[in-house]
């Protein structure tokens, strides 16, 4: 419920405080005393296009501030715990304007941007007028609308959710066939790499090893000259060992007949000979240790020499070929599980697409049936706003090919005015009083199920008169028993029907050096001679109070 709106520093308006009560509230005052700079003032703080107009001359900025009280569960406060913004008791919308056109906005304090603050006040409040371009006049509304008339949320809300399902299966497969295809495109190299590295079979840490044993072999085949020069000094025919030993023997023997002065030359001689018989062993060891193989060391290079080139070729190093073959062989299994696993992620996409047919189904033959239910409802209306040969046509489109989040029904209103005439859009085929006449009719019925909680007329009853003023007036007064309605009139009819009565006339400031609009509630009197005014016109004759007497005893 709209509760309070606040303007201040606005053109015409000064300092003004404006609290709206529940039920039915009519404005009226003469033509120009300034009705339209209210709704002006609303219209900003709601989020509406900004006017530099609206300040006064002399001034830097005004602001207008409407306090609006929410049920705990109204949509618009899921949207402001959305975007982190206070869910306070009061939702208070506020917007300055500034002089050279920009304006800020702010919810609850907190500075918002334009178009979250014109979400927010356009699930708060709907203006309708005669030239209305918004709420139920937009054909995006009208699906809403008539799910919320069908009470179908159950079953939109159904479609949502097969929806999203199907549009997450529908990604899965464009990942999957993104997947096989780049593994089909690749398949012949990584056929002939997986191949090529498993014959190689590398293995971590031989290259190392490959490396060592080659430069052991190498060094084993540049000495293998000087290891057998010295087996041949030291083995050969020339060889010191056997003259040393056929020496030695002789100086033992003449040791033997007393010469005892060879006996340190003996000594030494065997000394050497000892020395020798150790060379010969090592000069063995370093044979048996030296045994080369040009065949392996052909076979060591071969192999070295074919892993280093393999790395150069799939640009890592030796150790790295490992993970090379290891990731194409994953290559040639994801193509060939791929395509068992997108198989399987089209079959889920089919059953996701037939439970969204499913639930499309069921939706679409609700709203078909909401439509009659609909059009009958608003064609009740109709007759006592004499528009009585006009007909209301909910226009069911469905396109079993269509996906979308709603649906596949389109649905837009659509109205006959007369008979033989062609039926259009609301916009197109009705005029301003006609249009207003059928926003009324369509939010009667529409007033307690998806309606916004506060609805503001503007001037709908222009142009008509008696009955069907009357009857505006009566359909206003059904309205405000389920929804707050706040109504700009020049119809009596419609005056006398409200819960309250606010006045909107001109009063001349300082000496008139400008003017402001003054907002008056109306006591039971002054109400009455208001009534007379807008019964009799410029000058209020006992006819006229009379009338408006009479008038408002009959609605009261």
């Amino acid at each position: 419920m709209l509760n309070a709106l606040s303007v201040r520093n606005i053109v015409l308006i000064d300092q003004l405080d404006l609290a709206l009560d529940a039920g039915m509230t009519v404005l009226t005052g003469e033509t120009g005393a300034g009705k339209s700079i209210l709704l002006d003032a609303l219209t900003l703080a709601l989020g509406g296009r900004g006017d530099a107009s609206l300040v006064r001359q002399g001034q830097e900025s005004g602001q207008v501030v409407a306090v609006v009280e929410l049920a705990a569960d109204h949509p618009a406060r899921a949207l402001l715990r959305d975007n982190a913004i206070p869910d306070d008791e009061d939702v208070i919308l506020r917007r300055v304007q500034f002089a050279d056109g920009r304006t800020r906005a702010f919810i609850n304090d907190q500075p918002v941007s334009a178009s979250l603050l014109q979400k927010v006040g356009s699930q708060v409040v709907e203006i309708h007028g005669q030239h209305d371009d918004r709420a139920l006049v937009d054909v995006a509304t009208h699906r809403a609308a008539l799910d919320a008339f069908g009470e179908l949320s159950a079953e939109a809300d159904a479609v949502r959710d097969c929806w999203a399902a199907l549009v997450e299966a529908q990604q899965a497969v464009t990942e999957q066939r993104a997947l096989v295809a780049e593994a089909v495109a690749a398949e012949d190299y990584a056929r002939h790499t997986v191949e090529e590295l498993s014959k190689l079979n590398p293995v971590a840490g031989e290259e190392e090893e490959l490396a060592e044993r080659r430069q052991q072999l190498q060094q084993a085949e540049k000495a293998a000259s000087d290891v057998v020069e010295i087996d041949e000094i030291l083995n050969g025919p020339n060889a010191p060992s056997p003259a040393l030993a056929s020496l030695m023997r002789r100086l033992m023997r003449k040791i033997d007949g007393g010469a005892e002065l060879f006996q340190p030359i003996v000594d030494a001689l065997d000394a050497s000979l000892t020395t020798l018989d150790r060379t010969g062993d090592a000069l063995e060891d370093l044979k048996r240790e030296m045994a080369f193989d040009p065949a392996e060391l052909e076979d060591v290079e071969e192999r070295l020499f074919a892993l280093r080139a393999a790395a150069r070729k799939h640009q890592t190093d030796c150790d790295g070929l490992a993970d090379v073959l290891a990731k194409y062989a994953g290559d040639l299994e994801t193509l060939q599980s791929g395509e068992t696993r997108l198989k399987a992620l089209e079959a889920e996409e089919a059953a996701a697409r037939a439970r969204y047919r499913e639930a499309a189904d069921i939706l679409s033959a609700g709203r078909q049936n909401a439509a009659s239910a609909l059009s009958k409802a608003v064609e009740a209306e109709l007759p006592d706003l004499k528009l009585g040969a006009a007909r209301f046509i909910v226009d069911h489109q469905a396109d079993g090919k269509r996906v979308s989040a709603a649906g596949y029904d389109q649905i837009a209103f659509h109205v006959q005015t007369n008979p033989g005439t062609a039926a259009g859009p609301l916009l197109k085929v009705a005029s301003g009083g006609e249009l207003s006449r059928f926003l009324l009719a369509l939010k009667v019925v529409l007033a307690d199920r998806g309606s916004a909680p506060v609805l503001i007329f503007d001037e709908i009853d222009t142009g008509v008169g008696g009955a069907v003023a009357d009857a505006i007036g009566r359909r206003l007064s059904r309205l405000a028993k389920k929804v707050q309605v706040l109504t700009v009139t020049h119809a009596p009819q419609v005056a006398a029907g409200a819960n309250r009565h606010l006045l909107i006339e001109k009063q001349m400031v300082e000496e008139g050096a400008f003017v402001r609009t003054h907002v008056r509630p109306l006591d039971k009197a002054a109400r009455q001679e208001e009534v007379a005014r807008m019964l009799a016109g410029a000058e209020i004759t006992k006819e006229a109070r009379a009338a408006a007497k009479k008038l408002l005893a009959a609605v009261g």
